[in-house]
Order: C-alpha cells, then structure tokens, then sequence
C-alpha cells in the first residue's frame, strides 16, 4: 500500500484516518475543500489536494497514482435531503475504474443495519443517501470495505471490533474508525464485506 487518497479528509472520521495514514507510514494524499481546515501536524506530513468530489476532473486527479481509497465524507451536522455522498461516491467509482485502482474502504453508517421506518425521523434524508452510496458500491465489482459504524464518540482510541453484517456493539471511537478505514485496506478478508464495528474499552 504505497499511496492512498482520503475523501472527506479535513471531517471527524476523516482526520483520524489521516493521522492513521500517517502513522503507519503510509504516503496520504488528503483531499480537501478548504486545505486550512487540516490540522498543522498533519498538514505537513501529507499531499494536500483541493477539490470537490462533485467535480469529476477534481476526483480523477485526485485518484492519480495512488493504490487505493479511502472515503470518510459527511454532511457535517446538516441533515437536510442531499445527493452529495452518493453522488461523490459514483465519480470516485468510476475514476478509480478508469485508472485501474481496486480498493477502496467506507464510512457508512449503522442506521443502514435497520429497516428504513425504524431509523430515527431526524436521519431519515442523510441515511437515504448513505444507502444509495452504498448501493453505487456494491454495485462496482472494487475491493470494497464497507464500514457501518454506530454512535461515532470524540474519545480516545482503544482496540475496535470488527462483524459482518452486523453491529458489535453501540459505540465506536473516532479514532478507532479512522484506524480501521486504513487497516482493512489490505486485510482481503473484509473486502466485498459489510462491517459493523466498536470500541472495546
């Protein structure tokens, strides 16, 4: 895993799996809207590229000579019906198509676990369009890791476990998600898996 792009990289997800990157060595290339919204530590210590991930030249660039993908994108604290994710999620698909790249892992969400009426009336939009991301992935052929975390806690990391097709358990730190986002890049096991994940304290 010599190179690897991170979408959604200047988020709470997405800084942990930049720092991650980072600290195994890895060579990150952070794609960003706004560069100054990077922490300074990690600023320095990766490939900083601006783009919008509606913007197909930006993601096609920004896909360029890396071995695979990480996306961590969000909406912020916005839950109004948006596009956004799912959309971003067919131009990184078919960029990472055209130029040969196979891996890719995903930040999801563990209301996708639920029947959609039981999903709480307030994420109803934002996970309608985690389900359309996730069945543009599904649906690509790409070594895809699928991650479906729950209540994602601005708490120190720990050790995370990893199920299939299931949540472990009601809680993940951010800085454990962000770990395993890069981890299960070359962990073939999860690959064309959905996995629900937890902190373990």
């Amino acid at each position: 895993m010599e190179k690897i792009v991170i979408f959604g990289s200047t988020g709470m997800t997405g800084v942990c799996a930049v720092d991650a990157g980072v600290k195994k060595g890895l060579n990150v290339r952070a794609f960003v809207r706004d560069p100054a919204k990077l922490p300074d530590h990690l600023r320095n210590s990766v490939e900083v590229v601006k783009g919008d991930v509606l913007n197909y030249t930006d993601v096609l660039n920004a896909i360029k000579n890396v071995t695979a993908v990480v996306v961590a994108l969000g909406t912020r604290n916005d839950l109004k019906p948006t596009t956004d994710l799912s959309e971003g999620m067919k131009n990184i698909i078919k960029a990472m198509k055209e130029l040969n790249v196979e891996i890719i892992s995903v930040c999801l969400s563990a209301f996708l676990f639920y029947d959609p009426e039981k999903v709480p009336a307030v994420f109803k939009h934002l996970n309608a369009d985690h389900q359309r991301q996730y069945d543009v992935l599904k649906e690509s052929g790409l070594k895809y890791i699928a991650v479906f975390p729950p209540h994602i806690a601005d708490q120190p990391g720990a050790q995370y476990e990893i199920k299939h097709d299931a949540s472990p358990g009601r809680v993940v730190s951010k800085n454990d998600l962000g770990r395993f986002l890069i981890e299960s890049l070359i962990q073939p096991e999860h690959y064309g898996k959905v996995c629900g994940i937890c902190t373990k304290y």
